[in-house]
């Protein structure tokens, strides 16, 4: 009788000391996958809003002056919109690394000048109003605001 509960608290410790060896290895893995995670969803959620307002630009241009488009965006992180070089571009922070880089720039391309007033979006929902005013100009700027 007394072997059967000696093997039996035996079985017992080995399994605890797996398991324990399964967490000690895993828990790191899932916190990392999990920030693997949030980047990338951050990343996602950042490339449609940039990509939002410069299809807005884009369908601004090509209704002329006087165009004006309103549309609602999600924002998942503080962040500063630039407009360079024909790109409409954010650049999203990463939590790991990625190739040596600690952040990633979502870009979109435009077919005409902005000017962004107010560029840095904070976290959250925002109306983001494209406009093309009638000036005196030949070709006055498209305007970002939100």
């Amino acid at each position: 009788m007394e072997n059967k509960g000696q093997i039996s608290a035996e079985y017992l410790l080995t399994v605890v000391v797996i398991l324990i060896i399964l967490a000690s290895v895993s828990i790191p893995l899932v916190g990392k996958s999990v920030d693997d995670t949030m980047d990338i969803s951050q990343s996602a959620d950042v490339d449609n809003a940039v990509n939002s307002i410069a299809n807005a630009v884009n369908l601004v241009y090509a209704n002329g002056p006087g165009a004006k488009r309103t549309i609602s965006i999600y924002m998942p992180i503080s962040q500063t919109l630039t407009a360079e070089g024909g790109n409409l571009q954010m650049n999203v922070p990463l939590k790991t690394p990625l190739n040596g880089e600690s952040s990633k720039k979502i870009a979109a391309n435009i077919n005409y000048n902005v000017t962004i007033n107010n560029p840095t979006f904070s976290k959250g929902w925002h109306t983001v109003t494209v406009t093309w005013p009638i000036t005196a100009e030949d070709y006055p700027p498209i305007t970002i605001s939100h």
